[in-house]
């Protein structure tokens, strides 16, 4: 639970640079609130930025009805927050959505559309996003099974700070050929350069 919460107010404070001038005062008094516990007054603060299309706000939302803090656990309320933050290109939003879909949280399990929501996070640079490609990649779920993007997400993870990419990457060029290997090396390297768009 420690860290979820951490993970959360760390979220809450990387999305603060992407909220508007003018509701940034009421962000930040949501932000207090949560921080010192209080999911009520954190709620009362964010679900009105939330309706107006805070994006930030949307993916708190989601988070607290996916956690149950402050409201009664429901994750197809989460869903629907997540999602308006995904479709507005909030890459935590959209590998949360993804999370949703890959699990059958509140939605229809279904592994494409959650590979559909990791590409998006992915493309933005979103560690875990990358991480997740590389393992539906891996078990061909939501997509055709394919060894060397999978370690081209892996790699791309893994050289973005996810020890498990990297652990990963090793551990599925074991039933690669070299130039399987080195195909994945020269596509992470075409990705990077390509800022992480149509890999």
């Amino acid at each position: 639970m420690k860290h979820t919460l951490t993970s959360l107010v760390l979220g809450i404070s990387l999305l603060f640079g992407s909220i508007e001038i003018g509701y940034a005062q009421d962000y930040r008094k949501g932000y207090t609130a949560f921080k010192s516990g209080d999911y009520a007054t954190a709620l009362r603060e964010w679900r009105p930025l939330a309706e107006r299309g805070i994006r930030a706000a949307q993916y708190n939302m989601g988070l607290m009805h996916k956690k149950g803090l402050g409201v009664v656990q429901d994750p197809k309320e989460a869903v629907k927050w997540y999602r308006r933050a995904a479709e507005q290109g909030l890459a935590k939003g959209q590998y949360n959505l993804g999370e949703m879909y890959r699990k059958g949280e509140g939605v229809v399990q279904d592994s494409k559309e959650a590979v559909k929501w990791y590409r998006r996070a992915a493309e933005q640079g979103h560690v875990k996003g990358q991480y997740n490609l590389g393992l539906m990649y891996s078990f061909g779920l939501g997509v055709v099974q394919d060894y060397v993007r999978a370690h081209m997400w892996f790699n791309l993870s893994g050289s973005n700070g996810d020890k498990w990419g990297s652990e990963n990457r090793d551990k599925i060029a074991i039933r690669m050929t070299p130039s399987q290997i080195s195909e994945a090396q020269k596509l992470a390297r075409e990705c990077v350069r390509k800022k992480y768009k149509g890999c």
